[in-house]
């Protein structure tokens, strides 16, 4: 059985929409009723309390509910159970079970026993209502006409018959009997609890609640009549029940009883009409069928009473019983003459005791009646039209009425003066009708059809009857009081159009002989002669009683004619309306016929604008002058003379009277024509005589004046208060009105007051609201009786609309003064303050205001008061402080609370979102989030606001506040069409709640539980959905994307920081990545999961070559791939006529119009919209002023092509609207899909398997997307984005760990092997990103980063085995892995050929498309779009395999391009700018492209660079200060001397490079051609640059980084390379080198060697690095001393002692001594890298058999702890180790390659000094290569020497060339002879 609450959802949700049901929806609907059947058959039946229940409850304290298992209670609960058991009347175990709803409602831990009891008792309450509710909207569904399809109606209608044959009838009457007994079966007895809380939480009296449902019952009592037709016993138990319900005694202001009895009589009234009208032949009456009841029913209501009351209702009920009997008479054969005599007894009493005028007086005129549902009075107004017709078709009625209007004819008197009427009028309002027997019946009767056709005036169509009725009734009246009836029901009659024009043509005709409009203007054009015939000076003569009230009737007539008129016929009915203002300035003219006139008159101010300007000219002519101050107008009054204005006439005759027609009439007249004045050019100075006479003397006082009818005074109020709000509307605060009002707030410090033609009336009332004075003051005093006290007023008394209007323009008011004081207010002070400083004086006035968002009779009153709140939350400091001082912020909360719930739940769609109360609350709570704490958000959701509100424990359930609202809306995301824009905006709620430092914490804490799954409960229903079709409903589908898009970046915020959270957030990331990526989740430990793919890979098999399923990320990406709607503004394809064209083009160009006022508005999301009514405007002020003749055209063609075309610009602009806020919808969803992936992929994706499967899919997708036609420029934006992090994501994984699931071991393969995507995979990868990049529009930003995902691509591309792992350690791994099958190198090396093949293929085809764009970029680019287009092509050379590339560049002239801007680059800001920095940049690209073609193509290319004059070109570049640009400096210093030193990364090392590459081809030239080409040029360049190069010779090597060594081996080998071809060393260069060697040979204590060097390195923490950087400079130092040993003849001596210090010019040359103490150092750090990289391999070997802590200390010992958590697992750890093991012996094996040649050439030098010394002893002294100086003995030194390098050569020997991993064959035989040589040297 469906709940209650269920029920009611599913038929709001089928027979509220407005879009037809779908067959699921139906078949739902259907099983519903179904299932509710035997609930709805005994309505709200309980099961009563039970002996055996109750003591079950109290004994055993255990209850087991149906589905449930067993229940303890304690005994709190057993107290509470039973109390509401006593208090409710209901059982025992349903108490239990309402104690156990109830807390999963709200949670009742912590709660007081009361407030538990009223929380049960009101969700009792609830399910009652909702049960009561449903069957309501059954009946209501069949009954009224609500365009549902006919076989649903039918069905319902079934279900209904069957239930109401059942007994649902009497079931309806006895509940709403026993529900009025004060007893706990009914309202309650004296010692129930009288209060209970409702579905909001707030205290609600149970009397109350009990009395709507018995109004809701009485409702569906008089709705079942016409679904089946009442029995005799039905009608008579409703009868007596009707009398009871009369019976009691009502206060006036019991609405709700009132209404009660109303639908108890209604049901009676319908079941007789409805019953008699039903008949036909074959089917009688049911109630006429029975001879014996129409004689008992007859008798009983025949029956007199004592109640006066009783018996009025007993009267209405007579009416319709003869009505009744009257129709079935013609169909009862039998005892037709009884029923005549029951007809004439009913009339005779009828028309005897008036019953028409107890309608009139105690229901129709009534507040309860005119404030009931308004469709159960338009069934009432119904009924009582059928009932009126047939009654007034009867002969024996027609008779009566005849009788009745003879009787008033002959009984009235004909005149009455005006004055004694006014005398009169202030005591009896209807004096006009009195006579000594009171109202007459014939006038009531006429005043009865009035009412009732006044209100539904479309009940007149076709209805002859009445028209007949009509004719007779206007017929011979010889008296005021009849015709003035009779006029009456003529003006509500003409209610309708079609009515409107029957009683023009009517009056206009000769239907009756003295009733006609000629009458009306004949009798005003009479009094007017008459007057103007009366001397000056003496008293008018009285105005006639009859006359007065006679042409009031006639000029209502007028109006309503005019008002409802056909707009076009109404033009040309009354063409001269000058006498309707003639009697206007006459003082014995009656204020109510004035009030008349003017009120006509305001009626024709709507009907043309022509119309509108004669109506001014005779205003201005004949009504009263205003008269404000010394002067009316240009005419000077004397100061003693009373002048008879409007003033005079309000404050001496109205007052005295306490009536106020004149004044309402003219406040209404004028604010109907300012309305209409489209020329605000005056600022209003010309209504400022006006504005201060209802400022000072209407809206002033009012509240002082007293009113004998309480309408007029609301009337007069909302007068006012409309004028106050036009004059705020229409005008605006210009700059010079600040100035204006500064000096005339320094006049009014003196004592003549300012010019009235100085003032303008919306700044006066902005002073008067800034000031606190009488306007403001009023408004508030409007206001502050409270929200509730309004409620009471508007149900229970008949100005109840009026108070309701007055308040809603006073809050309206109030907004605007709001929104204009902050312009003017810094300009004013300290005169006038804001008004938010005024309100907070007293701070009941802002409670006041605020607390208006609880009346929900009109919405717009709480749209004000939400507004008001969001002006006031941004202005007013300590808003909530205040709230809660006042104790007004829980019922705030409850309040807002409720306003969104009632929102949310409404079935009609709220087109303007600006008048969206639920809209307005979000954006309430949005905006408010970011301000300090604690604000309105923090209050409105709960937060806790009493203490830190980041350490709040949201508990939505416990408190019934907006955040409980929310969740439950976005729980069901019922009524999508409805609540699109509450949908998106609670999801957008959210997600600023989760990134505001504040809230961020316990949002997240409450959304990541288990119990809300919110975060992936959305991916399935509104993620992945169909969005709705463009054409039939683009709004949603707009709010359906940017749903999508805040639900996306609230995952992506939960994946962001959910890890750092505690456990319900990290298994909320995992549900997360498992829905989005399609995983599995499985457990392996407590704080461990893992993630498998639905399909796992086999094998190797590489991602892009399987079929898997597809995953959320791209179904949800499928979802916004779709063309962009079109948001261009080409008019003319909208518009036939080019220059209207134009005209809407200049207006939607003009940038005026995008500010205040203009035709742009920002909507709530922030998007750029065109204001439609704005842009209206706008059109018809430019026609008008660029055709003036428009408004006067003759041809009427002409006129409505114009109309015709706004409309075309009209519907071009909402559909361009609604465009662009699709196109920026697409581009949010797109955005927060993005956020997701970028997050997953960069943070989460580690926790899932097989990533690189993953990270190809969506990268591939991305690619897809972005190269469709249908994709944007700004999505391709976000798509290139996305597919760059994937790439480099794919770039990650290529080498991380690899391992199976279960298995702890790691294997060699893991290391050397990379997890490459296939090679299908990786072409379709770069053939989508080439169609990417071409795709036709795009932008250079774009093509940036589409730049950077190709180098990404290329470089993923490059190496199918880890490049960090060097050959040898990759050998030494193969041999381990002989049998692997999966370890072939053969194989992989021919893959990566062919993948690099196939991409050189790929890029070739479309080469010159790609070289056109990335030479455009390179060129003409911006600087940073010229960087990356070179980084391209430096990446195209790379993988040119034919020269290709580089014949593409050289034909096209680029080469040239690019060195000509080398040669141009300068610094003439200094090199301090970004843009300098950039341009740098972009000279760093160019550099590395000519050094990759000089790399790539080898001496080839380094040619091709050469022969254009690339060296020329590098020396005439200026792109450094090069004098002492090279300084060390503390970059945190100075920020343009960090940039400085940034260049010389940037430009000097780079230029060293290349100019290094380039000395390649000396090796090619003849080493004696001395003049060499190229070596000349390399020798100039160095020579014109030598500062450069010699300061970085004279560099500290022991404190220089890495990039200074790389500078100085780049030097150093340029000029080993070139300078031994210079003759002269005039530069120092070789001194330079020489002091360099002796500085890096020396392992003395104070020199700085190569091992002390490599400790210096511990300050960049990268020893290895340094350790070989030396090593390599050292190489090339050797490297040059060999060249000069050996080709240049050089001779070193043995030691420093032997050199003669006193020759002149000596170089410091290194020593024989110094070389032997390199090879020591050689020597040690030979061994000491073999001895590491045989350990490392062995340990490589043997690492899955080491412990934990063995791994965690091989990976400490590798300084990679960072790479390392705690909570990574073992075989993380000994991946980790693995790798890291084999980078360093990579390092060692580097080393080791170095050093060997390095000692080889050592060797070779000291080999080549010991030969030709053993050849000068031989051939005695002829040449000594050794040579010796004078100051020591050469044998000693010589034989010390030899002494030191004999046991370095034995070490050399022992090197073991398995732990080298080199063959040292030769190297051992060139040891092995030096040692022979140096042996023998010893022994000499």
């Amino acid at each position: 059985m469906a709940s209650p609450k269920q029920l009611l959802s599913t038929i709001e949700s089928t027979l509220l929409n407005p879009s037809p049901p779908s067959a699921a929806e139906r078949v739902e609907l259907m099983h519903a009723i179904r299932s509710s059947l035997p609930s709805l058959q005994a309505l709200l039946f309980y099961p009563p309390p039970k002996p055996s229940d109750r003591a079950q409850v109290v004994q055993s304290k255990e209850v087991r509910l149906p589905d449930s298992p067993a229940i303890s209670l304690d005994d709190q609960d057993v107290q509470i159970a039973l109390k509401l058991s006593d208090d409710l009347h209901l059982n025992e175990i349903e108490c239990v079970r309402l104690l156990v709803s109830a807390n999963q409602e709200w949670g009742l831990m912590a709660r007081e026993p009361l407030e538990i009891l009223r929380l049960a008792a009101g969700l009792w309450y609830t399910e009652r209502r909702d049960l009561i509710t449903a069957l309501h909207m059954l009946l209501r569904a069949v009954v009224l006409d609500r365009g549902l399809e006919d076989d649903i109606v039918s069905d319902i209608q079934k279900y209904l018959e069957d239930l109401i044959n059942g007994g649902l009838r009497q079931r309806l009457i006895s509940l709403i009997k026993e529900l009025n007994l004060e007893e706990p079966a009914g309202f309650g007895g004296p010692l129930c609890e009288h209060y209970v809380l409702d579905s909001r939480g707030a205290l609600v009296e149970r009397q109350a609640v009990v009395c709507r449902e018995r109004l809701i019952l009485g409702h569906c009592l008089v709705l079942s009549v016409l679904v089946v037709r009442t029995s005799p016993k039905d009608v008579k138990d409703i009868f007596n029940c009707l009398k009871d319900s009369a019976a009691e005694p009502m206060e006036g202001t019991n609405t709700l009883k009132h209404q009660i009895t109303f639908s108890l009589l209604f049901s009676l009234v319908i079941a007789f009409i409805s019953d008699a009208l039903s008949a036909v032949p074959d089917k009688g009456s049911i109630l006429s069928h029975d001879a014996s009841f129409r004689k008992e029913f007859h008798e009983i209501v025949m029956a007199v009473g004592n109640n006066p009351n009783v018996e009025g209702f007993v009267g209405v009920v007579r009416l319709a019983w003869c009505v009744h009997l009257m129709l079935i008479n013609d169909g009862v054969s039998a005892s037709s003459s009884n029923n005549s005599g029951y007809v004439n007894s009913c009339l005779e009493f009828i028309f005897s005791h008036n019953v028409f005028q107890f309608l009139l007086d105690n229901i129709l005129r009534t507040a309860a009646y005119q404030n009931d549902d308004e469709d159960m009075i338009y069934m009432y107004n119904a009924y009582m039209h059928k009932l009126t017709t047939c009654l007034l078709s009867h002969q024996l009625v027609r008779d009566k009425v005849k009788e009745s209007k003879d009787k008033a004819m002959s009984t009235l008197n004909s005149y009455r003066l005006a004055v004694s009427q006014d005398l009169m009028h202030d005591s009896n309002p209807d004096s006009q009708q009195a006579t000594e027997t009171g109202p007459l019946l014939f006038v009531s009767l006429l005043e009865f059809v009035s009412e009732i056709y006044q209100k539904e005036p479309e009940l007149l169509s076709g209805n002859d009857v009445l028209w007949t009725f009509v004719n007779f009734a206007g017929e011979d009246h010889t008296n005021f009081q009849t015709l003035v009836a009779f006029l009456k029901m003529l003006s509500a009659l003409a209610s309708s159009q079609e009515g409107a024009a029957k009683v023009y043509e009517l009056l206009q005709g000769n239907a009756f002989r003295s009733v006609g409009w000629s009458t009306l203007f004949d009798c005003l054009t009479i009094y007017d002669e008459k007057f103007k015939q009366s001397v000056a000076g003496t008293m008018l003569p009285e105005f006639q009683e009859g006359d007065a009230k006679a042409l009031v009737a006639y000029l209502d007539v007028l109006q309503k004619v005019i008002e409802n008129g056909n707009p076009v016929d109404r033009k040309n009915w009354f063409p001269d309306i000058e006498p309707l203002f003639k009697l206007l300035s006459y003082e014995n003219v009656p204020p109510y016929l004035k009030g008349a006139l003017r009120n006509a008159i305001a009626t024709f101010v709507h009907v043309s604008p022509v119309l509108k300007d004669a109506i001014w000219s005779y205003l201005e002519q004949y009504d009263l002058p205003v008269v404000v101050g010394a002067q009316v107008g240009n005419i000077a009054q004397p100061t003693g003379t009373q002048v008879y204005d409007m003033q005079y006439e309000l404050n001496e005759i109205e007052a005295r009277r306490e009536r106020y027609p004149s004044t309402i009439s003219f406040l209404n007249l004028l604010n109907a024509l300012i309305g209409e004045e489209k020329d605000v050019s005056d600022r209003g100075r010309r209504f400022i005589g006006i504005f201060r006479f209802i400022c000072d003397h209407v809206f002033g006082p009012f509240p002082q004046r007293a009113y004998a009818d309480p309408c007029e005074k609301w009337q007069l109020v909302v007068s006012c208060l409309q004028h106050f709000h036009m004059m705020l509307s229409m005008y605006e605060i210009e700059d010079e009105d600040i100035d204006s009002v500064v000096d005339l707030s320094q006049l009014s410090t003196g004592t003549q007051p300012s010019s009235l033609q100085m003032q303008l009336p919306v700044l006066e009332l902005l002073k008067d609201f800034m000031s606190g004075r009488i306007v403001f003051r009023n408004i508030m005093g409007i206001l502050l009786p409270g929200v509730n006290s309004i409620i009471t007023e508007r149900t229970s008394q008949i100005y109840g609309q009026l108070l309701e209007k007055a308040v809603q323009l006073s809050l309206e008011i109030i907004i605007l003064v709001l929104e204009k004081d902050l312009l003017v207010s810094d300009y004013w002070r300290p005169l006038y303050q804001p008004l938010d400083v005024i309100l907070s004086q007293d701070h009941n006035l802002i409670v006041a205001l605020l607390e208006y968002v609880r009346y929900d009779f009109l919405p717009k009153i709480q749209q004000c008061s939400i507004k008001i709140m969001s002006i006031l939350s941004s202005r007013v400091v300590g808003l909530v402080q205040l709230l809660l001082k006042s104790n007004a912020a829980n019922s705030l909360v409850e309040d807002y609370a409720a306003c969104l719930e009632v929102r949310s739940e409404e079935c009609q769609i709220i087109e303007n979102k600006v008048d969206d109360p639920g809209v307005l609350i979000m954006q309430l709570l949005i905006d408010n989030i970011s301000r300090p704490a604690p604000n309105v958000t923090h209050l409105l959701l709960k937060f806790d606001i009493d203490h830190a509100v980041e350490r709040t424990v949201l508990q939505p359930k416990f408190h019934y506040s907006c955040l409980k609202v929310i969740l439950e809306i976005l729980d069901r995301l019922l009524k999508p069409e409805k609540n699109a824009m509450l949908h998106e905006f609670g999801f957008q709620l959210l997600y600023e709640l989760s990134v505001d430092p504040l809230t961020c914490g316990p949002t997240m804490d409450l959304l990541s539980k288990k119990k809300y799954q919110f975060f992936v409960k959305h991916l399935d229903t509104i993620g992945i959905a169909p969005l709705p079709k463009r054409n039939s409903n683009q709004p949603l589908r707009i709010s359906s994307l940017h749903q999508r898009a805040w639900l996306l970046k609230l995952l992506a915020v939960e994946l962001h920081s959910g890890y750092v959270g505690g456990p319900s957030h990290r298994e909320a990331c995992q549900t997360i990545l498992a829905h989005l990526f399609g995983r599995d989740v499985i457990e392996s430990g407590p704080d461990h999961v893992v993630y498998d793919s639905v399909i796992l890979r086999n094998g190797t098999e590489h991602a892009g070559t399987q079929t898997i399923s597809k995953n959320k990320v791209l179904e949800l990406l499928e979802v916004i791939q779709f063309r962009s709607p079109d948001t261009t503004m080409k008019l003319s394809q909208i518009v036939s006529n080019m220059k209207y064209d134009l005209m809407a083009e200049e207006i939607l160009g003009d940038p005026r119009t995008s500010g205040r006022g203009g035709i742009y508005y920002y909507s709530e999301r922030a998007d750029r919209l065109i204001d439609l009514a704005s842009f209206r405007d706008k059109l018809w002020q430019k026609f008008n002023s660029v055709y003036p003749q428009l408004s006067n055209f003759e041809n009427e063609a002409e006129l409505n092509d114009v109309r015709e075309t706004i409309q075309q610009l009209l519907r071009w602009g909402w559909k361009y609207n609604k465009n662009l806020e699709e196109q920026a919808a697409q581009l949010h969803m797109l955005t927060g899909w993005s956020h997701i992936v970028e997050v997953s992929a960069s943070r989460r994706i580690h926790s899932l398997e097989n990533r690189s499967d993953i990270l190809y899919r969506v990268l591939d997708a991305s690619l897809s997307a972005s190269a469709s036609r249908d994709c944007s420029l700004r999505m391709a934006f976000v798509l290139s984005q996305v597919a760059l992090t994937c790439m480099a994501k794919l770039r990650d994984e290529r080498f991380l760990c690899s391992g199976g699931l279960n298995s702890d071991n790691m294997t060699c393969l893991d290391v050397i092997t990379a997890k490459k995507l296939s090679n299908g995979a990786c072409h379709s990868i770069l053939f989508k990103l080439i169609m990417a990049i071409l795709r036709n529009e795009s932008s250079e930003s774009l093509r940036r980063r589409q730049y950077a995902l190709l180098l990404g691509y290329f470089q993923y591309c490059q190496h199918m085995l880890d490049p960090n792992i060097p050959t040898s350690v990759m050998q030494f791994l193969m041999l381990e892995e002989q049998d692997s099958e999966d370890l072939d190198f053969q194989k992989i090396d021919k893959d990566q050929a062919e993948l690099a093949r196939t991409n050189f293929s790929i890029m070739r085809k479309e080469a010159q498309a790609i070289l056109d764009l990335v030479i455009n970029d390179a060129t003409k680019g911006s600087e940073p779009g010229k960087t990356i287009a070179l980084y391209v092509l430096v990446a195209l050379i790379c993988i040119d395999h034919e020269r290709y590339f580089l014949s593409q560049l050289q034909s096209r002239g680029f080469l040239r391009t690019c060195l000509t801007s080398i040669s141009n680059f300068s610094n003439q800001d200094g090199g301090h700018s970004l843009d300098s920095l950039q341009r740098a940049s972009t000279l760093e690209a160019e550099l590395a492209l000519l050094l990759r073609i000089s790399y790539k193509y080898g001496k080839s290319g380094a040619q091709v660079l050469f022969s254009m004059g690339a060296l020329e070109h590098l020396a005439s570049c200026r792109a450094v200060s090069l004098q002492g640009c090279l300084r060390r400096f503390d970059r945190k210093l100075r920020r343009d001397v960090s940039v400085d030193f940034d260049k010389q990364c940037m430009i000097v090392t780079p230029m060293l490079r290349l100019l290094f590459s380039l000395t390649s081809l000396v090796d090619t030239s003849d080493i004696f051609e001395v003049k060499n080409k190229i070596v000349r040029e390399v020798i100039d360049f160095v020579k014109g640059h030598q500062m450069l190069f010699d300061q970085i010779l004279r560099e500290d090597i022991s404190t220089a980084d890495e990039l200074t060594v790389e500078q100085i081996n780049l030097v150093v080998g340029i000029l080993c390379k070139v300078w031994p071809y210079e003759e002269s060393d005039e530069f120092g260069f070789v001194q330079g080198l020489f002091s360099m060697m002796r500085a890096l040979f020396s392992c003395d204590s104070g020199a700085p060697t190569v091992g002390k060097l490599a400790q210096s390195s511990e300050v960049s923490q990268n020893k290895s690095k340094v350790e070989l950087n030396s090593f390599r400079l050292c190489f090339s130092l050797g490297s040059y001393l060999y060249f000069l040993v050996t080709k240049m003849s050089l001779r070193l001596q043995v030691s420093d002692s032997s050199i003669d210090y006193h020759s002149p010019a000596m170089l410091q040359q290194p020593t024989l001594m110094l070389l032997d103490s390199l090879l020591r150092s050689v020597a040690t750090s030979l061994e000491m890298a073999a001895e590491e990289k045989s350990l490392l391999l062995n340990k490589i070997q043997d690492i899955n058999e080491l412990s934990r802590q063995e791994v965690d200390e091989i990976i400490n010992m590798c300084v990679m702890q960072e790479s390392v958590s705690s909570s990574d697992d073992i075989q993380k750890r000994r991946y980790i180790a693995m790798m890291e093991m084999s980078r360093v012996a990579g390092e060692r094996d580097q080393l080791i390659t170095l050093l060997l040649p390095l000692a080889e050439h050592v060797l070779d030098i000291i080999l080549v000094h010991f030969r030709e010394g053993s050849m000068a002893s031989d051939n005695s002294g002829a040449t000594k290569a050794v040579t010796f100086g004078t100051h020591s003995d050469p044998r000693q030194d010589l034989s010390w020497m030899c002494g030191m390098l004999v046991p370095t050569l034995e070490r050399l020997e022992l090197l073991s060339e398995d732990k080298v991993g080199h063959n040292l064959k030769v190297f051992r035989r060139l040891v092995t002879s030096l040692k022979e040589m140096a042996i023998q040297n010893l022994a000499l």
